[in-house]
Order: structure tokens, then sequence, then C-alpha cells
């Protein structure tokens, strides 16, 4: 199969491209591919909203210093700029593709406010914010018949020169992406799809963790690919883990309870029913994410509980009812009536601010491969992501990724390797050639990982976690690496190679980072260096 575009995910980040990119060129063919449904993405879950400054009390200047503030100035202001300015009119853009977000009484948008943030600029649908994008995007997509949407179709690994027996001598940036091999999950068979021009949006990687709010798909894909691929990977030691996910022992994923929930005045407690975020943070419970989730921890530790507890009782039921259905509905659902009883919550695995490297332009160290939404790393969340950033970057940089192949196109700079010629790329060579006679041999090392990051990589870290980590992990890496070779390709193979690649990638970076910075937090390194750096892979 040929195409002109490939956009691997369907999210808000690969549809945005995919929409812009059908509509300036309706003779050129786009493929998204995603190994779910199409609607079933991280953009579906994002609860609380998309932040952007929308009145004259607030400004970019102020939404750029809460961002970097909150990035604990590890953010790369160019980059950090380009999104606050340029968001406003990527969200208008969605508007007018039939995104309906919440309005007050006289017609003005219903705007939030999250930890972080110095003012009311979160933009929401309700508490199901990135559902309701997710469906005004597939609505536009399917508008375009030069869009393919291809599901149930996994992605096991890019081609690059290296699998036509091309060896890359100078830098990575000699490498150029060619297409990808994928699992057709329809007739079970590995295909290959050649394209001029790759765009990874294949989300995040929180099912590294035992504890997560991401959906099952959110295995770290496509950063465990560029990597194999010999791409760049920037700052994976900075997982962002929610403070209030509902504490539902052996749910997976967990229910997430939006920050925006504390922006309307929720308060947490411990198990003595006392207010404690006031010890940590003089902007209590709406401090950003890190500080918040690690104070629970702490919390949590000191009373040896497994959570802590979130106060809404106080809060007006009308509006809370109005803005929060789903929460309300979930926790009436386990026995929990919010206005009456408190929440039980704990901090779960919930976004990555790492990924691939990218520049302003959404661009990977990779010829002609493309990163943008949770995969990548932009430069925009540095040390810890601002409440809401998350879907605002993807926009921003699904947009620039689409500017710059037009400008390559139309200026005719298009890197056309020769070897795009179809004929010239080898059929994926299967090693395996039989099942794993048993699956628990999948699954047991998927909860080993999950259990290793978890206990060693989690919120607060050591230097000897960190190496007992990596010591499980490279046992995890052999015995997966045998089992690949051994075996034929699944899924849930797949799935676990890309996670153990992940975690690898989690833990190299937190071992290089010899300070405490926003997300990563070592006991044996409790200060912050002078330096700012970013820990490249």
């Amino acid at each position: 199969m040929k195409t002109d575009f490939l956009v691997i995910g369907s999210g808000i980040a690969g549809l945005t491209y995919a929409i812009k990119t059908a509509k300036k060129y309706p003779e050129k063919k786009i493929i998204v591919i995603t190994k779910a449904n199409v609607e079933e993405t991280n953009t579906k879950y994002a609860q609380g909203g998309i932040a952007g400054v929308w009145n004259d009390s607030d400004s970019f200047e102020k939404h750029i210093d809460d961002t970097i503030i909150a990035g604990d100035h590890l953010s790369n202001p160019e980059i950090v700029d380009i999104v606050v300015r340029e968001g406003v009119e990527r969200i208008k853009e969605i508007i007018a593709y039939g995104a309906d977000f919440d309005k007050d009484e006289n017609g003005n948008y219903a705007l939030g406010r999250e930890g972080g943030h110095s003012e009311f600029r979160i933009l929401h649908h309700k508490d199901v914010t990135g559902n309701e994008i997710e469906r005004a995007l597939l609505s536009q997509a399917e508008k375009h018949q030069n869009i393919e949407l291809i599901n149930h179709c996994f992605v096991v690994d890019l081609i690059t020169q290296h699998h036509l027996g091309f060896l890359v001598t100078k830098s990575t940036t000699d490498i150029t992406c060619l297409g990808i091999y994928a699992l057709n999950l329809h007739t079970n068979q590995i295909e290959k799809i050649i394209s001029g021009i790759t765009i990874l949006a294949t989300g995040g990687c929180g099912q590294a963790y035992r504890a997560t709010t991401n959906p099952l798909i959110a295995t770290g894909d496509g950063v465990a690919m560029v990597y194999r691929a010999k791409g760049k990977i920037e700052n994976m030691e900075f997982i962002q883990f929610h403070p209030t996910a509902l504490y539902e022992p052996g749910v997976s994923p967990s229910f997430l309870i939006t920050e925006a929930v504390r922006g309307e005045g929720a308060v947490l407690r411990n198990h003595a029913g006392i207010a404690f975020m006031e010890k940590y943070d003089e902007r209590k419970d709406l401090a950003p994410r890190d500080i918040v989730a690690r104070a629970i921890d702490s919390e949590m530790k000191k009373a040896g509980t497994e959570f802590v507890y979130l106060d809404c009782r106080h809060l007006d039921k009308e509006k809370f009812l109005h803005h929060f259905p789903n929460i309300y509905a979930k926790c009436m659902d386990i026995g929990i009536d919010l206005f009456k009883n408190l929440i039980p919550v704990a901090p779960a695995a919930h976004y990555s601010c790492g990924g691939v490297k990218t520049d302003s332009w959404a661009q990977s160290s990779i010829l002609n491969l493309y990163a943008c939404g949770e995969c990548a790393s932009t430069g925009l969340h540095g040390a810890n992501r601002l409440a809401s950033n998350s879907l605002l970057e993807a926009l921003v940089f699904a947009h620039r990724a689409f500017l710059h192949t037009v400008q390559l196109i139309d200026n005719d700079q298009l890197n056309q390797h020769p070897l795009y010629d179809s004929s010239l790329v080898p059929d994926w060579n299967a090693s395996g050639t039989t099942d794993p006679k048993e699956m628990i041999l999948i699954t047991q090392s998927m909860k080993e990982l999950k259990q290793v990051m978890s206990d060693y990589v989690g919120i607060v870290r050591t230097d000897v976690r960190l190496l007992r980590a990596m010591h499980r992990l490279d046992l995890l890496f052999s015995e997966t690496e045998d089992l690949y070779k051994s075996s034929t390709v699944s899924p849930q193979l797949c799935e676990l190679r890309n996670l153990i690649t992940i975690g690898y990638l989690i833990t190299k970076g937190a071992q290089f980072r010899k300070e405490s910075r926003g997300l990563h937090f070592n006991t044996d390194h409790p200060g912050k260096s002078t330096v700012l750096q970013n820990i490249i892979l």
C-alpha cells in the first residue's frame, strides 16, 4: 500500500493534521491508522478542558508565565510563546468544526480554572471535553473522501533505510522514514505501507504503571518505535501523576476526578479529615500537579494508607451536576454520594511530558517523520505539564506540521528517498513461526513491568530504587526479546515490548538527572541544578 500522507493515531493531533491536509490537497491520499476503534484515543478521555486566553482580564503573558512556572523553568520559552499565542486561533477552528464548549446564561464561554493557572481560561464541555472534541473531529474527517480511516491495525515498526541494508554512519538526521510495517488484525498479516510523510500521533504511555488514568491503548508505541529506529527521545523521566484518580482497588484504568473539581473549590483531606495542602504550598489545592501529587504521596506514607479524600460536600450541587455529571454518576454507581461522603482518591500515572524530540515545526530527528500530541516532546511542558495545555499543544503542532509539509511540497523540497519505490522495501521478515505456548509469559511480564515501574520509578525516587528497576528491566527485556524472536507477532507481545522500552527510557532518564525538578523527585538529589538541561536518549 502507498499513500501520500500516513497518520498514526486518530486523536486530536492526528485528525487535525489529516483534516487540514485533506482540505489543502484533495487529490492526495491520507491514511489514518489506529490499533483500536478510531474513537478510542487518549483525547477521548481528557476531562478538564483546553486552555486559552479568552477575556480582557487575562493575557498571553500570564498564560506564558503560568506554563513556565508549572514546568519548573525547563520549558522552552520560544515554544511556550508559540503555543499560547497561536492556540486561540486553533481552538476557534475546532469550534468551527462543531466542537461545543459550555457557556453561561449570557452566552459567554463558562471558563474554568485549574491548578497552576492564575486566571479562569479553561474551555470545557461538562467533564467530557476530550470526547466532544474527538466527536467533532471525526465528523469533520468523514466529510473528506481522500481520508481513509483504517482501524484494528497495529503498527509494529517504522521502515527506514536500516531495513534495506543501508547503514547510517553520520548522524540521526540522516535517517529517513519510508513508512511502516503494520499487523492487520483483520487478516493477521504484517503489511507494509509506504508514505512520503508520516505523522506520529500515538498518544501516551501510562500503561507502564499499575495505577493509571490512561486507556489500555496507551502503551507508548510511537516513542518505542522511534527509539528502535535510532531517533532522539527526550525528557522521559517526567511522568505526570494526576493527583486525584478515584481509588478503586483492582480497577484499571482508574477513573479520573478532573482537576477542575478543585478549581471549583473541592478540598483535599487526609484520613483525619484535615485539609493538608496549605502545609505544602501557598496555592493550597490549586498548586501545580507535581506538588499536589507529592503532597498526597507524603500524607499516604505518613498514615500508612493507600488514598486520601476529596471533599466536595460544600460545593453548589446544581452547578456541580451541570459541570461534572459523569463524575457524579460514577461516584453514585459505587455508592458514594459526593454531597454527603468524601471521595477516596490517589495519584495515578496520567501524562508523559517527554517523548519524541521535535523542533518548532513538529519535525523529529528522522527525516519525513513528524510527531505531535502526547508522544512528542515539543519543549512546551518542561518538567511538568500545566493543566489543560495538552489539547492546546496537540492542535498547535498538528497545524505547524501541516504548514511545514505544505512548504516542502509546494517548494518541491520533499526529500523523496530513492527507495520509496515500494518494490524495493522488503516484506516483513517473520522470525517467529508459532504462537507463544503460554500466554502467561506475556501477561505475567506485563504485571512485573507495571509493578517495577510503580514501586521504583514512581512519584518519589532514589538512586537505589532506580538501579534496582534497571536490573529488573534488563531481565524483562532479555526474556521478551527471546520470545519476540521465537513467536509470531501479536499486539500483546508488541505492546509488552514497547512498554519495556518505555520503562527503560523513563528509568535511564531518571538516572541521568542528578537533581529534583518538576515531576522528577529523587531524595538522593533533592536540590535543583543551576544548569537547565534536557535529557536526550
